[in-house]
């Protein structure tokens, strides 16, 4: 015999519930569970890509701790959501929610979670080190870009004319760049060694994949072009990973940079850069739908607009040069990446590819070979 759902009535007694009512109830849990689980997804990816992220670099502070109990909330929700989810499933339809939690993490924790870690970049500071103990002559040096923010650099004066404007990676600072700027000023450049915005003691908010590359660049170009001892049309670009992708994307809207030096670029975060690293495979389009999703995340949570892809950039920079220092070791999209930006324009775009070393590694693996190369490509360039 079936049983029946009852409930007490005001005498006492229980009457029958109608199976329209123990649907709506069936129904009504489900959907909290749903949104138990979406909120918990949300609550582990301001977790891992704030919380986390600003521990990792920042260490222990107010964002890191918010971000570390959204981790704990959101664990808790997405796994009690889930069993509740669980529960009010029955049969073959159990077998889905393997393949659903698979998809709820690739379509939707992964790219939340990137684009959360790009705009929320947690502070960075300055190393003691400075020029001067390298025995460079420097100023401490601050300009505008064109909306407003301001950006502080070093600049090591030129001595033979012309000069180079110095990007550093993501979530790092000038800093990072002394040992190239040490480099490029022994042989007579002067170097723009620029702080990104949001980054050392540049204003601005910070976007780790360098959407506000192609201001903060035509910005320090601006500045040099303003120095007596700089002839404003012997200025190039260097630039370390995010760096690199930034001076890649800015000259191809600049051409008063004439020449481009990029270690370790790969791409920005952008459906536009997928087809340099993804092979050709059935799961080609999973990633593509997972980057679009990401682009899209990541355009609503900062003011920076997405800028064009780097084989786009490529071919609009020529007949400027451009070098690319490739890292054979280096794990994520730079070595695919490398061959297909020289495709695009073969007859402007220079390889110096470095074994046994990492992504941007290659002045620590090979001095020699790095200096010997970058140096003739400016030489060859802005004579």
């Amino acid at each position: 015999m079936p049983t029946t759902t009852v409930q007490r009535s005001r005498s006492g007694t229980r009457a029958p519930d109608s199976a329209q009512q123990h649907s709506q109830r069936r129904h009504d849990g489900a959907a909290t569970a749903a949104v138990a689980v979406v909120l918990g997804i949300v609550g582990v990816a301001v977790g891992v890509g704030i919380g986390l992220r600003h521990l990792q670099v920042a260490g222990i502070s107010a964002t890191a701790a918010a971000g570390l109990l959204a981790l704990v909330a959101g664990l808790v929700a997405t796994v009690a959501g889930a069993a509740a989810l669980t529960r009010r499933v029955h049969g073959w339809r159990r077998l889905l929610a393997l393949p659903i939690a698979l998809l709820a993490i690739w379509f939707g924790l992964w790219p939340l979670t990137l684009a959360l870690m790009a705009t929320n970049v947690p502070p960075t500071r300055l190393a003691s080190q400075t020029p001067a103990d390298r025995g460079f002559a420097f100023e401490d040096v601050t300009f505008l870009t064109r909306d407003g923010v301001r950006l502080s650099a070093w600049y090591l004066p030129s001595r033979n004319g012309a000069a180079v404007v110095l990007r550093h990676g993501a979530t790092s600072t000038r800093s990072h760049t002394l040992d190239h700027a040490v480099v490029l000023a022994k042989h007579g450049y002067g170097v723009l060694a620029t702080d990104a915005r949001g980054h050392g003691r540049s204003g601005g908010v910070a976007m780790d994949w360098g959407w506000y590359g192609d201001l903060d660049t035509a910005a320090a170009v601006t500045y040099l072009t303003g120095r007596p001892e700089v002839a404003p049309d012997r200025i190039a670009v260097m630039g370390l990973s995010m760096g690199g992708e930034e001076a890649l994307g800015a000259a191809a809207t600049d051409e008063r940079i004439r020449a481009v030096a990029a270690e370790g670029a790969s791409g920005r975060g952008m459906v536009a850069d997928d087809d340099l690293i993804l092979p050709s495979h059935a799961g080609r389009w999973m990633n593509i739908g997972q980057t679009w999703i990401q682009q899209m995340i990541t355009d609503l949570l900062t003011s920076a607009r997405p800028p064009r892809g780097l084989r786009s950039a490529v071919v609009a920079t020529a007949p400027r040069p451009v070098l690319l220092i490739v890292g054979l070791n280096a794990l994520g999209g730079e070595v695919p990446a490398r061959r297909r930006l020289r495709e695009a324009s073969p007859a402007t775009v220079e390889l110096l590819e470095l074994p046994d070393t990492g992504h941007i590694s290659g002045l620590a693996t090979h001095p020699q070979q790095w200096e010997t190369r970058v140096i003739d490509f400016l030489e060859q360039n802005l004579s």
